[in-house]
């Protein structure tokens, strides 16, 4: 760990990807909470979620390649520029529909961001250093995800949009002035893309995602984890708000918190990553956070006490990060490096699209079949994934891995994180 930090340029983008998901996570948190206040609706908090995912779907040949064809540091740089841009509408205490033109647009660059990162890891670290590196930035998110979540919902709580807004851009700027300088890379850089038409590049690496079946595996077992986080995202704030008698603080606190069990799992997975079959990690992964998942929410007749929740949301961001994990690092064992980036925009846009398909199909039915019904239903999803791939496990004879797949990159704005 101390070896990685002492590389400059390593040191360099994992600072920056701490303000820069520090940023986002404040956004994540408070922008659905802002649109649920204003309109009291759960499908219109739903469109806004659609909203902060589509972009990432429709944009992943074009964000794939620009990750491949230029410098992947200058990519990360112009993102953070255009993110505080388009954020600056919001300052004003926006309506609904500014709100929901913003998250589009911030979708739109976010898409580029999480392929160009984790595709530059290797370049700058060496191979041989991967999985220090990719557990260092998992632990990183960790970190961001519980400062960016709480501050806000903290900030929206006590001052407004505006508030959460103007730290947005504070710290997004520190980001962006880490990213600006050039870096110095241990290893030799990728080639870049050949410049053959975009549609043409993102399809050749797709191609790669039918070559294995172990990534068919893994896909299907994607499906199942984003649909269920898309139900996630929408059925939490009604969730905290109706049914646990929240405020818009707790709904950030309740969110950021998972970070410690986060934290604990990210240092795991950088010591024995190497150890662990990727299968695993995505099946126990799975099954761990439906099995906590229905315990929360299930529990509200009995309790409703916020420490209660903070405890338990804390112990669900460990499977969390273990099934991203398993996840990414089984696509990445595979994977060519000069195609990295559009292999991982492609998997990328496959999550987005079912957490739009579970976000909308909740933000419908919430108000039919009130939370619970569709809570546990999310908590069974999550079983099915695990049941599936660890039903599996002997089939296939399983590649030992040097990769641990940054994981708080899926989020709303690309796709989420996985959340209980």
């Amino acid at each position: 760990m101390k070896q990685l930090l002492g590389v400059p340029a390593f040191a360099r983008l994992w600072v920056a990807a701490f303000f820069g998901e520090t940023a986002e996570w404040m956004l994540q948190v408070a922008l659905p909470v802002y649109v649920f206040q204003r309109t009291g609706s759960a499908a219109t908090t739903a469109l806004s979620i659609v909203l902060g995912l589509l972009p990432a779907v429709l944009l992943s040949p074009v964000a794939g390649v620009v990750a491949d064809r230029w410098n992947r540091r200058a990519v990360l740089f112009g993102v953070c520029c255009g993110l505080g841009v388009v954020a600056l509408p919001l300052l004003a205490e926006p309506a609904v529909p500014v709100v929901y033109a913003v998250m589009a647009a911030q979708a739109a660059l976010a898409s580029v961001f999480e392929p160009a990162r984790n595709a530059l890891v290797p370049e700058l670290v060496g191979v041989a250093d991967v999985t220090g590196a990719n557990g260092l930035m998992s632990v990183n998110g960790s970190v961001a995800r519980l400062a960016g979540g709480w501050a806000g919902g903290a900030l929206l709580g006590f001052g407004g949009l505006a508030d959460v807004i103007t730290g947005y851009l504070v710290v997004l700027v520190v980001a962006a002035a880490l990213l600006a300088k050039p870096f110095r890379r241990v290893a030799a850089p990728v080639p870049a893309a050949a410049r053959e038409p975009v549609v043409r590049a993102w399809l050749d690496g797709l191609r790669e995602l039918t070559r294995d079946r172990r990534l068919w595996r893994t896909g299907l077992a994607l499906v199942c984890t984003s649909l269920a986080q898309g139900m996630f995202l929408v059925l939490f704030v009604v969730y905290v708000f109706d049914v646990l008698g929240g405020s818009e603080a707790d709904a950030g606190l309740l969110r950021g918190v998972q970070a410690i069990g986060g934290l604990a799992a990210g240092f795991a997975l950088a010591t024995v990553a190497r150890r662990v079959a990727p299968t695993a990690l995505l099946g126990w992964g799975s099954l761990a956070m439906g099995v906590l998942s229905a315990v929360i929410w299930n529990l509200s007749p009995a309790t409703t006490a916020l420490g209660v929740y903070v405890g338990l949301f804390a112990l669900a961001g460990a499977p969390g990060v273990v099934v991203g994990a398993g996840a990414l690092s089984e696509i990445q064992s595979v994977v060519t490096p000069e195609r990295a980036g559009r292999v991982l925009s492609t998997t990328f846009a496959v999550m987005a699209t079912c957490t739009t398909a579970g976000a909308l199909l909740a933000g419908a039915l919430v108000a039919v079949t009130g939370p619970a019904v569709l809570l546990n239903a999310q908590a069974g999803v999550y079983v099915l994934a695990g049941v599936l791939m660890l039903a599996r496990i002997r089939r296939f004879r399983e590649v030992p891995v040097n990769a641990v797949a940054t994981v708080e990159g899926c989020r709303t704005s690309s796709p989420p994180a996985t959340s209980t």
